[in-house]
């Protein structure tokens, strides 16, 4: 009995020795890795050439990009030209030039498996280099009342400086989304504030390139909607 009892013993030690075994051979680890494109993303913001097309006053056209640094960080850029006509009560001027800005973004999103997409939040520092013309204005001879003693002529005799400058800086927040490969969408808003802007003689600048309307509190808003498409020069 005692013989058949360690048989016993021997057999099931055996057997669970061995189902164990075979356990661990058939328990797998997930060695997938989803990989990432790291390279340089430029695009048109599609935007400018719609209100061109509605405003007649307006035209304009902006280029962006950026190129990931890191998971989370990117660092963008966007140039472009605007031209625009702006109509006061007594005045008629236009402001044209360039624009450049440079910062970063971060992208507050957690992707998904082998996702891309952005919520992002980014900060800018903006130099435009610009032109303004007063076009025509109208001497303001009302002095208060409604009804003028003189009737008022107006100057048509264009008037131009060159080389006028503006500084900005600006908060951005957004999404981009890659609906195709490589393909990204992106619809974004912005807070100005204007640090300084050259004034034309004698005038004030009404519009600075890139920046928007200067209003008297010197902030500003803009809005972007924007087509971009990435070229990865790695994956990660």
């Amino acid at each position: 009995m005692y013989k058949y009892f360690i048989s016993f013993c021997l057999v099931f030690v055996f057997t669970n020795t061995y189902s164990q075994k075979k356990q661990k051979k058939t328990v797998k680890k997930d060695t997938i890795t989803y990989k990432t494109g790291y390279g340089l993303r430029i695009g048109v913001d599609l935007s400018k050439p719609t209100l061109s097309f509605v405003d007649k006053s307006y035209s304009g056209l902006e280029l962006v990009g950026d190129y990931r640094i890191t998971k989370k960080w990117y660092v963008a850029t966007e140039l472009g030209y605007e031209k625009e006509i702006s109509f006061e009560d007594f005045t008629n001027s236009t402001s044209k030039g360039s624009y450049i800005k440079i910062g970063a973004n971060y992208n507050a999103y957690q992707n998904w498996l082998d996702m891309n997409n952005e919520i992002y939040i980014g900060a800018r520092y903006g130099f435009a280099l610009f032109d303004q013309t007063l076009n025509s204005y109208t001497p303001n001879v009302t002095n208060g009342s409604t009804t003028p003693y003189f009737p008022a002529n107006t100057i048509n005799t264009p008037v131009t400086d060159t080389g006028l400058t503006a500084h900005w800086t600006e908060i951005q927040l957004g999404i981009k989304v890659e609906t195709f490969k490589n393909l990204f969408f992106s619809a974004g808003f912005s807070y100005k504030i204007l640090l300084s802007v050259d004034d034309q003689k004698n005038f004030k600048t009404l519009y600075a390139p890139g920046f928007n309307r200067v209003f008297e509190n010197n902030t500003g808003f803009g809005f972007n909607y924007t087509i971009s498409y990435l070229i990865p020069f790695v994956n990660k």
